[in-house]
């Protein structure tokens, strides 16, 4: 499910989907996703995660971030980034809510 992504940047990444239709930034409020652009809320059998990338910085933990680009079921797009490891939100609802979201290969 990880895209690992050597060459590019979480910028440059995420430029590359805002070009390709995923263009709000969602973010996890209870057990919700909201487009920040729409205020819409969407449970997680709405969602459709299409793709997920990892980036691991060299020398800075702060570069370890997980972008999500997802699908909503009324077409919307757009992206959720989450730092993982020590800075991520691992064992708290937000995991457990992405969990919940069905995958492309699901």
């Amino acid at each position: 499910m990880f895209t690992r992504n050597d060459m590019n940047t979480l910028s440059e990444v995420m430029n590359n989907l805002k070009a390709n239709g995923y263009t709000d930034d969602f973010e996890i409020e209870k057990d919700l996703l909201v487009g920040k652009e729409t205020n819409k809320k969407y449970n997680s059998n709405e969602l459709t995660i299409k793709k997920v990338y990892r980036f691991e910085g060299d020398s800075d933990p702060g570069d370890m971030s997980v972008l999500y680009a997802i699908e909503t079921n009324d077409g919307h797009k757009g992206t959720y980034v989450d730092a993982f490891g020590t800075y991520g939100d691992q064992g708290t609802h937000t995991a457990e809510f992405l969990k919940h979201i069905k995958t492309e290969t699901d």
